[in-house]
């Protein structure tokens, strides 16, 4: 066994705090995930064919943060705390204190895809690629600001050389699982999904990427599960697995449809000779 560990990087989750306000990296990580993700969704909106205009994504990022914020707490609420939650309504609102759900957040996003693709006369499924595509941004934040705040940690490995102690995992080393996701759900996904745009068939093929990151980040997820500590009120589920694991099941059936309704994908880009 291992007596080497990495020290944490300690390093206060409070950015800026001015009297009663205290600004932190999580919601800092949150808020430049949603800019920067609306801004690629801008540059995406360039390209042949051009899918919706920047108007379009001006407007949906409202939509997109209700979304995101509503469904994550909701999720949250519902798929890992419901009993301390039916107790407690009062701290449902409470979101400073911690508790979203990717899951929750997505199906919010989902819903704010759909209403406003409805109500603007978009295509659904080009929206949704573009902001398939934009999504890994606040991915790979968030798990970042996870890594700040020495939150959602990883299980106990001594033996490897890379683990760290965590101020709330006990003296134990750990997985660093929260780089492990910001590299897979984040960078990886955001590289994968971007070389695919660059290919005209594929761009011009609704829904293919947006059933590509589903997959992908259901896949990953799954992967990054194996080395995440689960939350202490749930622990391990059946056969060892974990709730993250059972919400992304969904996610990579839904892709796995969103890419079989796309189609066949052209291999020849008729830009080229």
């Amino acid at each position: 066994m291992s007596i080497f560990s990495i020290t944490f990087p300690s390093i206060d989750p409070v950015l800026v705090e001015i009297g009663p306000i205290a600004i932190r990296w999580y919601a800092i990580a949150y808020i430049a995930g949603l800019f920067l993700g609306v801004w690629h969704m801008k540059r995406l909106s360039l390209s042949d064919p051009q899918l919706i205009t920047k108007a379009d994504v001006d407007d949906f990022f409202i939509w997109a943060f209700v979304g995101i914020i509503v469904g994550g707490r909701l999720g949250y609420v519902l798929f890992y705390n419901p009993l301390f939650y039916v107790q407690n309504p009062s701290q449902i609102l409470m979101t400073w204190q911690g508790g979203m759900s990717f899951h929750g957040g997505l199906i919010g996003v989902v819903m704010a895809i759909i209403l406003f693709a409805h109500y603007r006369k978009i295509n659904m499924w080009r929206l949704a690629d573009i902001v398939g595509c934009s999504v890994p941004i606040g991915l790979g934040l968030g798990r970042l600001a996870n890594f700040v705040n020495g939150e959602l940690y990883g299980r106990i490995s001594p033996d490897t050389p890379w683990a760290m102690v965590f101020p709330g995992g006990g003296p134990v080393p750990r997985h660093p699982s929260q780089l492990y996701q910001a590299a897979l759900e984040g960078f990886l996904l955001f590289l994968v999904l971007n070389v695919l745009w660059r290919r005209y068939p594929v761009r011009n093929s609704p829904g293919f990427l947006c059933g590509v990151f589903c997959v992908g980040y259901g896949l990953m997820r799954i992967v990054g599960e194996l080395f995440r500590q689960p939350d202490s009120h749930l622990g391990y589920l059946i056969a060892g697995t974990t709730m993250g694991q059972w919400l992304s099941l969904p996610m990579v059936g839904l892709g796995i449809y969103a890419i079989w309704r796309a189609g066949p994908i052209d291999s020849k880009d008729p830009a080229e000779p």
